[in-house]
């Protein structure tokens, strides 16, 4: 079972086994991730991923990790490391994982939850239009989320999701 996926830079050839993760696009950019997965066991291998690299997050309650590059948003079984899905062409820039295990996706100006699969992806109602949202992090199930209101941007917030409600509540001006 994978425990550990990170962003690194591209390693020194023979150094890790390496898994492609590619997908026949003619929308690919000839841009690469190199992440680094370490089992259980302690067995470390490299997957090579389309694209530039962004995020990774790993749901211990799904047992599912989700790896986010300019090029793809891929969903990868936590045991083996093998692909269930993924979304070409994404448009996010933020990712994490609740504490019930959900993926959180933003772009700038939306947030959404990914609970059963990409392509049913729910979006999470803000109380404000925002812009240049950025996730900060988990504090008693809730995520603090920093960003500018959209068409205001001198107004920066501070806001909360509240994972079991799935509601966002604005704490602060910044």
């Amino acid at each position: 079972m994978i425990e550990i996926c990170e962003i690194i830079s591209q390693p020194y050839s023979g150094e890790y086994d390496e898994v492609l993760y590619d997908n026949e696009n003619p929308w690919n950019s000839s841009n690469w991730s190199y992440i680094k997965f370490i089992d259980s066991e302690f067995k470390e291998w490299c997957g090579v991923f389309r694209g530039f690299p962004k995020k990774t997050a790993i749901s211990r309650i799904r047992k599912e990790i989700i790896i986010l590059t300019s090029d793809y948003l891929w969903k990868l079984n936590q045991e083996d490391g093998k692909v269930i899905e993924f979304e070409d062409q994404p448009h996010y820039k933020e990712l994490t994982v609740s504490p019930n295990g959900d993926f959180i996706i933003a772009d700038y100006y939306n947030i959404s939850r990914i609970s059963d699969s990409i392509e049913n992806k729910i979006e999470i109602k803000s109380p404000i239009q925002m812009d240049m949202i950025e996730f900060r992090e988990w504090h008693d199930g809730k995520l603090s989320i920093k960003c500018d209101e959209f068409a205001n941007w001198d107004n920066h917030l501070e806001l909360e999701l509240e994972n079991k409600t799935w509601k966002i509540e604005v704490k602060n001006a910044i």
